[in-house]
This record gives structure tokens, C-alpha cells and sequence, in this order.
């Protein structure tokens, strides 16, 4: 039981990868449209990207803690 709610809390993570992906994915493309707001992209880019890994180490904490408290 304790297996099966870490592994929903491990969710987070794939969720986050997959965000940082498309992300990362539009960034290049709005880059290749306008080069000169390349700057301007990559500051939206680094900043969503560290808040969607701040979503992965949320679940990931949540994860370790079901196990040790509830294992």
C-alpha cells in the first residue's frame, strides 16, 4: 500500500519532465521566430522551468516521506 502512494507521489516528476520538454520545445521555437527576444526567452524559460522542478522535488519529498513514515 505504502508502494502504490509513493508511486502516485512520483507522478510529479513525469508530469514536470514532460512540462520542461514542451517548454523547452516552444522556447526554441519562439527563438528561432524572433532571435532578437532571445534573451527575453530565456529568462521566461529558466524561470518556468525552475518552478516546474520545484514541482518535481515536491513530489519526490512526498514520495520518500510516505515511505519512511508510513513503511
Amino acid at each position: 500500500m505504502v508502494a502504490i502512494g509513493a508511486g502516485i507521489a512520483a507522478l510529479a516528476c513525469i508530469g514536470a519532465g514532460i512540462g520542461i520538454g514542451v517548454a523547452t520545445a516552444k522556447a526554441a521555437e519562439a527563438v528561432a521566430r524572433q532571435p532578437e527576444a532571445e534573451s527575453k526567452i530565456t529568462k521566461l524559460l529558466l524561470l518556468g522551468g525552475a518552478l516546474a522542478e520545484a514541482t518535481a522535488i515536491y513530489g519526490f519529498v512526498i514520495g520518500i516521506l510516505v515511505i519512511l513514515f508510513l513503511g
